[in-house]
C-alpha cells in the first residue's frame, strides 16, 4: 500500500523545479530499473508489481497504483526513484576524446535519442546549453534506453564552453547548411561536435566558436531534397562517419 504522499512525491517529479529541489527523477520500465539498481546511480525506492525486482527497496503496488504512480503514458511493470548524479567535465578530458555539444535541443525523444547514440558511438560526454531539454525529464530518460546510466550530460554556458575548447586548440565541428561535404573534410579523432537546435539551427552566438562546419549531403548531391534532417538523425550520420574514419 503506497501512501497519497508518496504518490505525490512521484507525481511531482515531470517538473524540472521539482527534480532540482528533491534530487530525485523518475525511471521507469522493468530492464531500466534493473540496470539502474546494478548501476553506480543510487536507487532511492523501487515500485513493482507483484514478483518484479524483489528487494529491500521495493515497495509492491497494484496495477491500479502504478497507473497513479507513472509520468507515461503507458504505465510499466516498476518505476524508480534516482538520485541525479552530479558530473564534473574538466578541460583537460576534452583533448583526447570525441565530445558532443547540444545547442537549445528541445524535444525530449531528440535528446533521449541523441544520449542514446552517444552511447552506441562511445562518446562518454554530451554538453547542453542551459535551454536544451532536461535529460532527466522521464520521456528523455525512456528514450535513452539505460543510456543515462553511462553518458554523462553536462548543462554549461556553452558559448563559453566552446571559447574556451577553440582557445585551447581544441577543433569545433558543426551541423551547418552551407558548410563542407562531410564525407570529403578531413575529420580528428578528437573534439566537439556541435549539433543545432530543431528549427534554428546553431545559434549565431555559438557559431562563432566553430571552426570546421560541415554539411550533410542528400543523395544525390545535386537532387532536391528535404530542407534539413532531423538533428538526432544528423548527429547519428556525423557520429558514424567519425568513428568510420578514425577506427
Amino acid at each position: 500500500m503506497i501512501t497519497k504522499a508518496e504518490i505525490q512525491l512521484v507525481r511531482s517529479l515531470a517538473d524540472k523545479r521539482n527534480r532540482d529541489r528533491e534530487g530525485l527523477f523518475a525511471a521507469e520500465g522493468e530492464k531500466l530499473v534493473g540496470e539502474l539498481r546494478a548501476s553506480h546511480l543510487r536507487v532511492r525506492k523501487i515500485y513493482a508489481l507483484d514478483g518484479i525486482l524483489p528487494g529491500p527497496e521495493t515497495t509492491t503496488v497494484s496495477e491500479k497504483e502504478m497507473e497513479r504512480l507513472s509520468l507515461l503514458k503507458t504505465p510499466n511493470r516498476a518505476l524508480a526513484l534516482v538520485e541525479t548524479p552530479r558530473h564534473r567535465l574538466s578541460a583537460d578530458e576534452l583533448g583526447d576524446r570525441l565530445t558532443l555539444a547540444l545547442d537549445e535541443v528541445q524535444n525530449p525523444g531528440n535528446l533521449g535519442t541523441i544520449i542514446r547514440l552517444a552511447d552506441w558511438f562511445g562518446i562518454r560526454d554530451v554538453v547542453c546549453s542551459t535551454d536544451s531539454a532536461d535529460c532527466f525529464n522521464p520521456k528523455v530518460v525512456q528514450a535513452t534506453m539505460g543510456a543515462i546510466l553511462r553518458v554523462r550530460v553536462h548543462y554549461v554556458d556553452l558559448e563559453r564552453f566552446l571559447s574556451d575548447a577553440r582557445s585551447s586548440g581544441i577543433p569545433v565541428y558543426g551541423t551547418f547548411l552551407e558548410g563542407e561535404n562531410l564525407y570529403d573534410t578531413p575529420l580528428t579523432p578528437t573534439g566537439i561536435l556541435l549539433m543545432g537546435n530543431e528549427g534554428r539551427g546553431v545559434s549565431e552566438a555559438c557559431a562563432r566558436h566553430v571552426n570546421r562546419k560541415l554539411f550533410i549531403p542528400p543523395y544525390p548531391a545535386d537532387r532536391r531534397a528535404t530542407e534539413s534532417l532531423n538533428v538526432a538523425m544528423a548527429t547519428g550520420i556525423a557520429c558514424a562517419e567519425f568513428r568510420r574514419r578514425n577506427r
